[in-house]
């Protein structure tokens, strides 16, 4: 099987992240590790979590100038991760560098750019000086990510409905801010529940606390999934 759900192992240590990690199964989730825990343990977690059987979407954001992103993705392909991301935001020469580094690899992982954080508002957007609102740029950094050869965005949930008709069915949509209805948001500020995401189009769903802050991650997981099939997903 094939999850659509990426478990976000946000902990400050790989015991914390690997005692969750134990109470999931890898036919049930993918794993997204970010910078925090990235930075703490270093690509030797990535291994132990490939060695459970489990896809790792690592979750750095690069974004510097070409050659410098173009060899971290090489080097994140070299780790073997299944997923791996950039920051739209940096450029047509940088995303363009970033696939061609990964052009011609037997087993390249998926490369994908990151649109707006979900973490802000159009009013945030204002204060860096954007007049155009969350959708629009969500949908302009899209658009400018296709062409440079990345292969799908991350995005809210909220956005997908317009990048599901203007970049078809093909161009994955990763979703962060998905909450179990009843979890509080937290620091997200466009949070939708499982099905909702689905819904609207989404492909990769990526769930943190609804998961890791549960009493029963395992259950919580499970319950995840049988919202998706109530949902159609």
């Amino acid at each position: 099987m094939h999850s659509p759900i990426l478990v976000a192992l946000d902990y400050p240590d790989e015991a914390s992240a690997l005692d969750l990690v134990e109470q999931l199964s890898p036919r049930l989730c993918r794993l997204k590790v970010g910078k925090e825990l990235f930075t703490r343990t270093g690509p030797g977690l990535v291994r132990r979590l490939q060695g459970q059987g489990y896809d790792v979407f690592l979750d750095l954001k690069f974004h510097d100038i070409p050659n410098t992103v173009a060899s971290a993705v090489r080097a994140a392909a070299d780790l073997g991760v299944w997923m791996v991301n950039v920051h739209a935001s940096g450029g047509r020469r940088m995303m363009e560098a970033a696939a061609a580094e990964l052009a011609g690899l037997q087993q390249p992982p998926l490369l994908i750019a990151v649109t707006v954080l979900t973490s802000m508002t159009d009013e945030d957007l204002r204060e860096l000086g954007y007049l155009e609102g969350a959708l629009a740029r969500v949908a302009s950094l899209a658009g400018l990510a296709a062409d440079c050869g990345m292969q799908g965005v991350v995005c809210s949930a909220e956005e997908c409905p317009t990048l599901r008709e203007q970049r078809g069915k093909d161009f994955a949509l990763v979703t962060p801010g998905i909450r179990l209805a009843g979890d509080s948001p937290g620091d997200q500020r466009r949070v939708v529940t499982p099905a909702d995401a689905r819904r609207r189009g989404a492909d990769y769903l990526v769930v943190g606390r609804s998961i890791t802050a549960a009493a029963d991650p395992l259950a919580a997981l499970q319950r995840v999934h049988e919202e998706l099939r109530t949902a159609g997903g």
